[in-house]
């Protein structure tokens, strides 16, 4: 059977995407097509002709794409930093701005030996495992409260283990429990935080607002439901001179400093900003009570 011309299936999956609203319609339709042909997206030039079995299945997953299901729902993985996750129906998708969150975390803990380092609100694990594949020696722990997330964490885990990484320890449980972690109280280098933190009824693009589990999105009318009890846990966990950090919506940016500020074992507090410049996360450090 004749081949086809793989730049003319991308330059219709491009058209597709782009009339369904996708904001990056040429890279999904690259990342896409390298996912089925099975090479790296920079290398597609060097597959020029493919097999029409191989242009069918192409389409069936732009046409998934097309119906604003996530990328990474297509693909069955996201990234984040140096890890690859499983995630579906029943999980939050990880986004590339949580990698900033994660480069500030592996250098507040650069200079530390054997770090001890918890995940508050893990999903599907991917912080806590970018931890453990970023320092192999690491003691990590990842909490979730929920039981569809917790599977997912538990797949990935048990795959990062099974290629040789360093095991993650989980726990099913709720930043809100006054007891949580109390063996690890005083202990922790690092505690990073990724909540549900978007406010109520706030407009979601379609691949959040039907596929992400709402209850890993929205963090209630003003966004900062779960945020104090974050702080509150960390601020038990940390030893002094541990770091905190707590990814955050956009119009957060006064607020949630402002609650780290109020806590007398907490300073150094700042905030950072995303690749665009929009408040993104905030820092800060366990010191003795003042």
């Amino acid at each position: 059977m004749t081949k086809q011309p793989l730049r003319l299936a991308i330059a219709e999956a491009q058209r597709m995407l782009a009339a369904a609203g996708i904001e990056s319609p040429r890279v999904d339709a690259e990342i896409l097509a390298a996912h089925v042909v099975g090479v790296e997206r920079g290398r597609l030039m060097m597959k020029p002709l493919v097999e029409p079995e191989v242009v069918e299945a192409y389409r069936r997953l732009v046409v998934r794409r097309a119906a604003r299901e996530p990328l990474q729902h297509v693909l069955g993985t996201a990234v984040l930093g140096p890890v690859t996750v499983a995630v579906g129906p029943g999980v939050f998708t990880p986004r590339p701005e949580t990698e900033l969150l994660l480069e500030w975390g592996l250098k507040a803990i650069a200079d530390v030996p054997n770090p001890l380092v918890v995940d508050l609100c893990t999903g599907s694990g991917a912080l806590a495992l970018a931890f453990a594949a970023s320092r192999p020696e690491a003691r990590v722990h990842a909490v979730e409260a929920d039981h569809a997330a917790l599977s997912w964490a538990a797949r990935n885990v048990d795959t990062h283990v099974a290629a040789g990484g360093t095991p993650v320890t989980l726990h099913h449980a709720d930043v809100r429990w006054n007891d949580l972690l109390v063996e690890l109280e005083a202990k922790v280098d690092l505690v990073v935080c990724n909540p549900p933190y978007v406010p109520d009824h706030t407009p979601v693009p379609p691949e959040v607002s039907e596929w992400d589990p709402p209850g890993a999105v929205f963090g209630g009318p003003d966004g900062l439901e779960i945020i104090p009890a974050v702080i509150a846990a960390a601020a038990g966990l940390l030893r002094y001179g541990g770091g905190l950090a707590i990814e955050h919506d956009d119009t957060h940016g006064e607020a949630v400093p402002e609650l780290l500020r109020r806590r007398k074992v907490l300073a150094d507090v700042v905030e950072h900003t995303d690749l665009a410049g929009r408040p993104r996360f905030a820092t800060a450090r366990r010191v003795p009570v003042r």
